[in-house]
């Protein structure tokens, strides 16, 4: 009998070229990047080799990744065309678009503030704007740096703007300060602004300096911690509650309950980071288990794909989360944090 020769399981799938040109030289070279840094990134993420020559690009590569960067590189040199710039950051995320075929479909999507504009750059922040856009109240979930307020506060900004609300009131649990800001020193601006500086960072980043202090001044926008939102209702306004892992149940029932007409609310946060003290159950978690069937609440889970700072910030989330599934939910709480993260285990 004759034995069949070994499968080469190390042979190569068949591959693919496909030559690009495009028209302008200048427009190419900011394309490529400075030594060729963005095709060097695309070469090294969709698993292709690109080569050079002039304005021209030729691809090689399985198919499949030669036709995603392909519409990478589209992509980018449309956005060329259109007066943007290309960042390392853009090409990232285009390429993390196009991984999930999500690139076409959400090209046009994109937040637009006067002079500037704001793009998603992954599949779960083009979601997210979506259901900024259809429903009332949206909760944006997930670890940090993946966008959460930023573009929650572009949205806000981008309706002001186009006259859809009145006013924007952006507001964060003032938790290590246990809410007893009279023992603070100096005014009350200056015993919260340090636990809403990432609030005015967002907006600085979005409007000229001196629209913002004029915005604040009228009112127009408002900066405040969640305890002065009670008894108020917050009518004709983009609301959006920031580091909302650190309410309790009933400061999360008190300001969802300040929805008033042609109101819009963002909730924004990340469980695993809580500051609420041991054994205070997050309002945030008891909410999301509350509405999960609400009409008109829409949910968006970000991961540490979505991530947008620094690359590392994305390596650094993932190592914390192995690193808690392998301690375990017990040692989660007691090892990891010494802190109640969500709901302490049971005993």
């Amino acid at each position: 009998m004759k034995v069949p020769p070994p499968i080469d399981t190390a042979a190569k799938l068949p591959e693919k070229t496909l030559c690009m040109e495009f028209d302008d030289n200048r427009l190419a070279m900011q394309l490529f990047g400075s030594h060729h840094s963005h095709l060097t990134r695309i070469e090294r993420q969709l698993d292709v080799t690109i080569d050079t020559f002039g304005n021209q690009v030729t691809l090689t590569g399985p198919p499949e990744s030669v036709d995603a960067a392909r519409s990478v590189l589209d992509h980018l040199y449309g956005r060329l065309e259109r007066g943007h710039s290309v960042s390392r950051q853009e090409v990232d995320g285009a390429i993390r678009m196009t991984s999930s075929a999500g690139l076409s479909r959400d090209a046009g999507l994109e937040v637009r503030i006067r002079h500037r504009s704001v793009r998603p750059r992954s599949p779960n922040q083009a979601a997210y704007l979506r259901a900024i856009d259809g429903d009332e109240l949206v909760f944006g979930l997930g670890p940090a740096g993946t966008g959460k307020t930023y573009l929650a506060v572009a949205k806000a900004v981008e309706r002001l703007v186009n006259g859809e609300v009145d006013r924007i009131i952006l507001s964060r649990p003032a938790v290590e300060a246990g809410e007893q800001l009279g023992f603070l020193p100096g005014s009350m601006r200056e015993k919260v602004d340090p636990y809403l500086r990432p609030l005015y960072d967002a907006l600085y980043d979005m409007l000229p300096a001196p629209q913002v202090v004029k915005r604040l001044e009228s009112g127009e926008i408002e900066v405040a911690p969640l305890a002065f939102m009670r008894g108020r209702t917050l009518a004709n306004a983009f609301v959006i509650l920031d580091e909302a892992q650190n309410t309790t149940s009933v400061q999360m029932k008190m300001f969802l309950t300040r929805l008033g007409e042609n109101a819009r609310m963002v909730i924004t946060g990340d469980l695993s980071q809580v500051d609420l003290p041991k054994g205070t159950r997050s309002g945030l978690r008891h909410a999301l288990e509350v509405l999960e069937r609400v009409e008109g609440v829409a949910f968006v889970h970000f991961t540490d794909r979505d991530v947008v700072r620094h690359p590392l910030v994305s390596q650094i989330v993932r190592a914390y989360e192995e690193a808690e599934d392998r301690l375990g939910v017990g040692a989660r709480y007691e090892v990891s944090t010494g802190k109640a993260g969500d709901d302490p285990p049971q005993r």
